[in-house]
């Protein structure tokens, strides 16, 4: 109530608009996170599999975590009327604060852990993307989006393989070098200043009901199609990321394998910038489609391999075209966004973790009944492929810069 008193010049300064916040600003938040999720993106899934016991119970559990964010993530539009974003920020950081101290108790502390993770994750990751769509062009989104990835690439790398090593060297090591690093990260997100966004207009009514921005989103087929791009491309990532190391344990190949291969993996983020000069100068339809191809045919074919070694190999393979989908699979819905809706669709956006993240373990713990890991590997392939017969239906020349006429 005392803060719409404030004189709209004060709240919003001269000062604090030549301060606006760039690509590089949302960069170096992106990279300090992606600190602690790569250190715990390995060390996740050997922890789970080390407290069950099973692979399909660690389905189950990831299913349950994933309803849990679906739901949270949904209502963040709510919360935001209630609660400014700055201090949903802080509170989804404060979550990794929480999740890294479960994660050093161990045992069955773990499933805390990652729940609380998993909150931090989706909450931080609507209020940074609303505050990009706040404060960067729509033109800028692909080079602001590469920008984070290319800034995270060191941690994405080093993280998983240090996580792992860590973690062999005493357990609660991972969880405790992530929460210092949860801390650094509020600490900078603060520095920064961010505050609670750019003011679009004065509501003229009443809030609506918290969930009725899903009938706008049902609504643009664009938005439709760019949400199940993201979906089925966090699919692959699941696969690649959960399911893969797992695969490497029973399959008798070391246990520091899967978070080697991540890392490696990671270190193609160095490359993005190259990959979104590709994606200019051709479309970002022929880079969607390209990428879901060929990650497609490598899950596929780890599906039907006989030897672990040639399976790991296309894995591995396939996971070089996720990160391209990682550059490219996101403009789609991030181009097709209105302005007045930048916070409800940055959290319809931001659910495609939580699906995913329903949909992998789900289909997994389904699969995992009737036949072996490989068997989720196809179900992957088969999701992926059919997110390349979609993006055909993407205009020819999306992301091209407009030519001028003479």
């Amino acid at each position: 109530m005392f803060e719409r008193s404030i004189p709209e010049w004060l709240r919003h300064p001269p000062a604090a608009a030549a301060r606006k916040p760039g690509a590089r600003a949302f960069a170096a938040l992106s990279a300090v996170e992606a600190m602690i999720r790569g250190m715990l993106l390995s060390v996740f899934p050997l922890a789970m599999y080390a407290a069950l016991g099973d692979a399909g119970r660690v389905s189950v559990v990831y299913f349950g975590v994933g309803v849990l964010s679906l739901c949270v993530g949904l209502l963040l539009p709510w919360v935001n009327r209630a609660v400014p974003r700055r201090w949903l920020y802080s509170i989804g950081a404060g979550f990794y604060v929480a999740g890294c101290g479960f994660g050093a108790l161990g045992g069955g502390f773990v499933i805390a852990a990652l729940l609380s993770c998993t909150l931090a994750t989706v909450t931080c990751f609507i209020c940074l993307n609303a505050y990009v769509l706040d404060y960067v062009s729509k033109h800028d989104l692909g080079r602001t989006e590469t920008l984070r990835m290319f800034y995270s690439a060191l941690s994405w790398t080093a993280g998983p393989v240090t996580g792992v090593a860590l973690m062999n060297l005493w357990a609660p090591a991972p969880f405790l070098v992530a929460g210092c690093c949860a801390l650094l990260q509020l600490a900078v997100f603060w520095w920064l200043r961010l505050g609670n966004g750019k003011l679009i207009q004065k509501a003229r009514g009443p809030a609506p009901n918290p969930l009725a921005f899903l009938a706008r989103f049902f609504a643009q087929p664009r938005l439709i199609a760019g949400w199940l791009f993201a979906v089925l491309r966090s699919c692959g990532w699941w696969g690649y990321i959960v399911y893969l190391p797992i695969y490497a344990i029973e399959a008798g190949l070391p246990q520091g394998l899967g978070g080697m291969l991540v890392s490696v993996t990671n270190g193609f983020l160095f490359t993005t910038p190259l990959m979104l000069r590709w994606v200019q100068r051709h479309s970002v339809r022929m880079a969607v489609r390209t990428g879901f191809l060929f990650a497609a045919l490598g899950f596929l074919l780890a599906s039907v391999s006989p030897l672990p070694v040639v399976t790991v190999a296309v894995l591995f393979g396939a996971s070089a075209f996720l990160v391209l989908l990682d550059v490219s699979g996101g403009l789609p819905f991030l181009m097709a966004v209105k302005p007045s809706e930048r916070t409800e669709m940055a959290a319809v956006y931001s659910s495609f973790r939580d699906v995913s993240g329903i949909m992998t373990p789900g289909i997994g713990a389904v699969v995992l009944l009737i036949a072996p890991i490989q068997g989720v590997f196809a179900a992957v392939g088969v999701g992926l492929f059919g997110m390349f017969l979609l993006a055909a239906r993407l205009h020819p020349r999306l992301g091209q810069a407009r030519t001028r006429l003479a």
